[in-house]
């Protein structure tokens, strides 16, 4: 009953003008910087960090949650309509996302994107609010040992992504591991593979090369293939949306994507991205249609929508019971708080509960705030399938270069942009999955540091001496030996 008594007096904290404009105009930034390629969530709520410097601690922490709240979402745009994922986990989201678009059903792209996004942020935000303190003490319990075999878990999904090209996508997981290796080493520190290139110290960025594989691959593939044209099934079916029973059938895609979402998201390190890439995963080997992933299916977008939004709940789970920020977006997060001479921990909820429930109130809000503004945005956005691809396509080189030197104001990451996009798009001519290699980029830095960790800290045997990390193993194994089992079944 206290709790939620604190919720209600933290909802009359937001009962006004100008704390409603704040979370809108919090949630408005937060979706065109997730949309701008180059621009990740906590890019976002960096940039804005100084505006919040005149405003009360509660009303700063109030926009830049939304903010953090609303990129989520924002990288689903340009997912969905041009094949150009706008922040990291959005990548996910192309996967189905994109071939809805191409098959000239856009709206069934935005639409299952926003309301998954809305209903998976809920269930982030519900857990988030309900079990804060038992969740962060679990995550205080995972060692290297544990972050290392639920990264290689994360890792096992390339199996189910795989279908019958498994040997492709085996290569191409390889690849992206391989990649990360460039630069120096997470612990030792040693130079490897740089060639004396000084950009090369901290490996490849990530974003340039995501822009790269994702929407230069795409952009250099139809100027091979001569095909300028505008989507041609735009005119009958642009204004296609799904329907209410459509959006009742992925509930339960939804709801199992939230919660696992929730639960990677507490843990530090682990963010939306990974939540998107097993979510995804789950849902397909538990679909009666798995062959329609890849193809449009819409369990698929619901998955890596839902998935990522709630990772935002998780998120703050060690940021305000613990003080660990949990993603780089917690990160800032923790600054602004400091900023305002606030401690981030257990004393948060007791010196300023005042704080800490209108931060949950207003994550409703902005929620719903969210599904108002991305309802109506959404009929502008899927405009975007009519613009003819003589305007479409230098347009997205255009932003793909721009995005790609906004990371760290670099040319050379403009270079790593069209070096990844060549590189994509020979993949794609010789039909190598591009989504393994993200995975092994996303993946490889968590597998290698937390691997050389556990060595240091005890050897190889703590992997399967503490309970946990041999649970996730095995869950691993399971995971990459069953599609084995199942073509074998089928012969």
């Amino acid at each position: 009953m206290e709790l939620f008594t604190h919720l209600w007096a933290g909802l009359q904290n937001l009962l006004g003008i100008k704390p409603v404009l704040v979370v809108a105009a919090g949630v408005v930034v937060g979706i065109l910087g997730g949309a701008m390629p180059g621009v990740s969530p906590s890019m976002a709520v960096a940039i804005l960090l100084p505006f919040t410097f005149g405003m009360s601690p509660t009303m700063g922490m109030v926009m830049l949650c939304a903010i953090y709240l609303a990129s989520n979402y924002g990288g689903s745009i340009t997912a969905v309509m041009i094949n150009t994922p706008g922040t990291p986990s959005a990548v996910v989201t192309a996967f189905d996302g994109y071939p809805l678009a191409k098959n000239g059903r856009p709206g069934y792209g935005l639409g299952v994107s926003l309301v998954a996004s809305v209903w998976g942020g809920f269930v982030g935000i519900i857990i988030l609010i309900l079990f804060s303190a038992p969740l962060a003490k679990v995550a205080l319990k995972f060692w290297p040992a544990e972050y290392f075999s639920l990264a290689l878990m994360g890792l096992s999904t390339v199996s189910s992504m795989a279908g019958k090209r498994w040997v492709e996508s085996l290569i191409a997981v390889l690849l992206g591991l391989l990649l990360n290796t460039i630069g120096l080493d997470h612990v030792n520190g040693v130079n490897r593979f740089t060639f004396d290139i000084l950009n090369l110290f901290d490996g490849f960025s990530f974003v340039p090369a995501l822009i790269g594989l994702f929407a230069l691959s795409e952009v250099f593939q139809n100027v091979e293939e001569n095909d300028y044209s505008a989507y041609k099934t735009v005119t009958d079916k642009v204004s296609v949306w799904p329907s209410v029973r459509e959006y009742l059938s992925l509930k339960w895609s939804i709801l199992r994507s939230g919660v696992l979402g929730t639960l990677i998201g507490i843990f530090p390190g682990a963010g939306g991205t990974i939540a998107s890439f097993i979510a995804y995963d789950v849902e397909k080997r538990l679909s009666k249609h798995p062959e329609q992933f890849g193809q449009g299916a819409l369990e698929g977008v619901a998955a890596a929508e839902a998935s990522n939004s709630s990772s935002v709940g998780g998120a703050l789970v060690p940021l305000l019971t613990l003080g660990i920020p949990g993603s780089a977006s917690t990160a800032v997060l923790i600054g602004a708080l400091m900023i305002h001479e606030l401690r981030p921990g257990p004393e948060l909820f007791t010196k300023h509960p005042d704080l800490v429930y209108t931060l949950f109130s207003s994550l409703f809000m902005a929620n719903v705030v969210l599904y108002l503004l991305g309802t109506w945005g959404s009929r502008i956005w899927i405009k975007v399938t009519q613009v003819p691809k003589t305007v479409l396509y230098p347009m997205i080189f255009a932003f793909s270069i721009v995005g790609s030197f906004a990371v760290r104001s670099s040319v050379f990451d403009v270079g790593v942009c069209l070096g990844f996009g060549i590189v994509g798009w020979m993949l794609k001519k010789y039909h190598y999955p591009l989504s393994p290699i993200v995975l092994g980029l996303v993946l490889g830095a968590l597998i290698e540091t937390n691997l050389q960790m556990t060595l240091v800290m005890g050897g190889p045997a703590l992997l399967v001496t503490r309970p946990l990390s041999a649970t996730l193993l095995a869950i691993t194994a399971v995971l990459l030996v069953w599609p084995v089992i199942v073509e074998l079944r089928e012969k």
